[in-house]
């Protein structure tokens, strides 16, 4: 049998929480017997929630923490001052080890403050990413970094391109990931000068499989499977791919709704286009795990529902099973 692995869950983070978040929880126990959940924050709240739900009480834990973090709150004040909140809590308890993840849809300043200043960088990372999967016509990339630096220097993004390759290979499964750097062009000399300077540290790095430059119009056709970039851009390749596509899911539902013969019709592809959009959907994916960390930390939507909690919970099992913090370790030290 395998292992438990232990998710510490912010409870309290979030537009929707508890109640989002907690039932995302209760989902998760119920649907994998490897996971098991420490909800954390106010107690008299989440147990008020857990009273709809049947679940196992063995592998679902309530943590009382009685301050919250608030979105809009100072990050490093925040984390520095507020110690008995949920997210610090669900940051000390992957710290000292009785957690191997959290889970936290809560501020993102704050998360990625915890997380580098309690978890810690893995020794030798030089700036932690945010890596969320999106997806494509091909199945799924990873898109790092996201929202953690919006100023990066070319020796990161490399970083960022060998953490990226072993999440991808180990975690999602694709074997030799083609690696492609964001850009303007796929010309090599093309782009800004930070990715002119990283242009090459990319393709002259044996541990992974460079492929070149990939446009932004090549992202939703499966142009790369890891996405490398600063925050800056890629916060907007994610937001407009998320936009984008709640716009075309809009579109396409009204436009079946709009007449008799187009509401016939829709009955008739209902099934095949619930399983497209399905795919298309963010939700399904779970959060972005803070990559280079000495634990694994998941920042998910401030407006997640149940589902994507959920899945984020359930990707902290293959993190945890498939080690991707010593992989990423060994792979860091292969450079000094």
């Amino acid at each position: 049998m395998s292992e438990i692995v232990n998710v510490a869950v912010d409870a309290m983070g979030g537009d929707n929480a508890p109640d989002e978040v907690v039932k995302g929880a209760v989902e998760a126990v119920c649907e994998d017997k490897r996971v098991k959940v420490f909800l954390v924050g106010r107690e008299d709240v989440i147990r008020k929630t857990l009273k709809d739900y049947t679940y196992d009480a063995d592998r679902l834990e309530v943590v009382h923490a009685p301050e919250v973090i608030e979105t809009g709150e100072p990050p490093v004040k925040a984390i520095l001052t507020k110690k008995d909140s949920s997210l610090v809590k669900c940051m000390n308890m992957v710290k000292e080890g009785s957690c191997d993840a959290l889970v936290s849809a809560g501020s993102t300043g704050a998360v990625l403050v915890g997380g580098q200043v309690i978890v810690g960088r893995i020794k030798g990372v030089e700036r932690p990413p945010l890596a969320p999967i999106i997806p494509n016509v091909k199945g799924v990339s990873l898109l790092l970094d996201c929202g953690a630096n919006v100023d990066a220097k070319p020796s990161q993004l490399l970083q960022f391109a060998k953490m990226g390759s072993i999440y991808m290979e180990s975690v999602i499964g694709v074997k030799n990931p083609r690696v492609g750097l964001v850009n303007i062009g796929v010309e090599e000399e093309k782009g800004n000068a930070l990715t002119k300077e990283t242009y090459p540290l990319l393709k002259n790095c044996p541990e992974i499989n460079f492929i070149g430059n990939v446009e932004a119009r090549d992202i939703p056709l499966g142009g790369a499977d890891v996405l490398v970039c600063e925050a800056f851009s890629g916060n907007i390749v994610l937001k407009m791919l998320e936009g984008v596509s709640s716009a075309l899911i809009g579109r396409i539902k009204a436009g079946m709704m709009g007449s008799l013969r187009s509401k016939i019709g829709a009955l008739l592809v209902k099934p095949a286009l619930k399983s497209t959009l399905k795919d298309f959907s963010t939700e399904e994916y779970g959060g972005a795990p803070l990559l280079g960390l000495n634990g694994l930390v998941v920042k998910t939507h401030g407006s997640s529902k149940a589902i994507e909690i959920k899945h984020s919970i359930l990707q902290c099992i293959a993190f945890k099973e498939q080690d991707i913090s010593r992989k990423i370790r060994e792979q860091i030290v292969l450079e000094d």
